[in-house]
């Protein structure tokens, strides 16, 4: 099977594996895992930030941030389509009392225009804080579409100006970085807090990362307690997300090669339409024409000719490449596109 349901199917590589294996190891819930701090210290350099916070997942280190930057009753603005509104149960208004208001960005991005009179009036008892600004970069439900600096850049000033907290969801960070060629501290600098992720394109088995201010990575390590994400001998998991930071972060490139192959076949195929037009990275959105079937039809029909993708709605599906795809296989993933939209599923 040719697996582009998601980049987090990649599975560690045999160096990978022996990096975990051999990983010097600790209690990290008192602190005294060198391979977790290590990494820690890895992340929060890279990034331009003092510290660092090893975490299981991006789902945790999103609503670590949530938490630590907020109080019960504030209300945080973010994209109607972003990771953290949408795939992460309810997270923000279930562990930290926040409201979420959602702005219908353009396949995920926002501008500034957007957001200018969102803010509520802090001295209206009726109303929620707004405290809170949340962006994604890249952003998957916009098809993997990355952020363009300058509006980043534009929203920051804006933010810090009237006092709010500017987050990034950078789980596929990595991927903008490759595709831009702008280093991880410039993104950075334009945030007070940066989630990124290990196990999508980087090909680790586990673990995201929360960087920010000491003090405030200080509260994160003490609520990451409270979420359950103390991890013990987390070095043989840490080991791995080392091995990716120093193997697998130029070879994105191969994925986004491999997803303009793919993307290519989309944009030829009678009945499919790429949404966005653009493929930025390693993320491929299309939406199906009822006239050749819906999503889960042609998903199907991939399926049984050894390709797996999601489809995402009754119209819609999504294919990710990554580490375990090859460039020939992107090349017979396009074919195959061409053969089964050939074949109407209706006739």
């Amino acid at each position: 099977m040719i697996d582009l349901r998601s980049d987090t199917v990649t599975r560690p590589s045999p160096g990978m594996r022996a990096a975990m294996a051999n990983a010097e190891v600790g209690d990290d819930v008192f602190g005294d895992d060198p391979t977790v701090r290590r990494l820690e210290e890895r992340v929060a350099d890279l990034l331009g930030k003092d510290a660092a916070i090893y975490v299981p997942s991006g789902t945790m280190s999103n609503q670590l941030a949530v938490n630590v930057h907020t109080q019960p009753g504030d209300e945080l603005l973010c994209d109607v389509n972003c990771h953290i509104y949408n795939y992460e149960a309810g997270g923000p208004a279930i562990l930290s009392g926040v409201t979420c208001r959602t702005i219908d960005g353009d396949f995920g991005i926002l501008d500034l225009s957007q957001l200018e009179d969102k803010i509520r009036n802090p001295d209206d008892v009726h109303l929620v804080k707004t405290r809170m600004v949340a962006l994604e970069n890249t952003h998957n439900r916009g098809g993997g579409r990355i952020y363009p600096i300058e509006k980043i850049e534009a929203i920051s000033q804006w933010a810090r100006k009237n006092g709010l907290i500017m987050h990034l969801d950078g789980a596929r960070l990595w991927n903008a970085m490759v595709a831009t060629g702008i280093a991880a501290k410039e993104w950075g600098r334009h945030f007070d807090t940066v989630s990124v992720c290990f196990s999508k394109g980087l090909g680790a088995p586990v673990g995201s990362a929360l960087a920010g201010p000491k003090a405030v990575i200080a509260k994160a390590r003490r609520t990451r307690k409270l979420f359950g994400g103390g991890m013990r001998q987390a070095g043989i998991i840490a080991a791995g997300c080392l091995y990716a930071l120093d193997h697998n972060i130029d070879r994105l490139a191969d994925d986004h090669r491999n997803a303009q192959i793919i993307a290519q076949a989309v944009g030829d195929a009678p009945g499919l339409r790429l949404e966005p037009p653009e493929v930025d990275t390693n993320l491929v959105w299309f939406r199906v024409d009822p006239a050749v079937g819906t999503a889960k039809e042609i998903a199907g029909r991939l399926k049984e000719r050894g390709i797996l993708v999601s489809a995402t709605g009754p119209q819609k599906i999504r294919a990710c490449t990554h580490l375990d795809v090859s460039g020939a296989q992107a090349e017979r993933v396009a074919e195959t596109i061409r053969q089964v939209v050939a074949k109407p599923v209706h006739v």
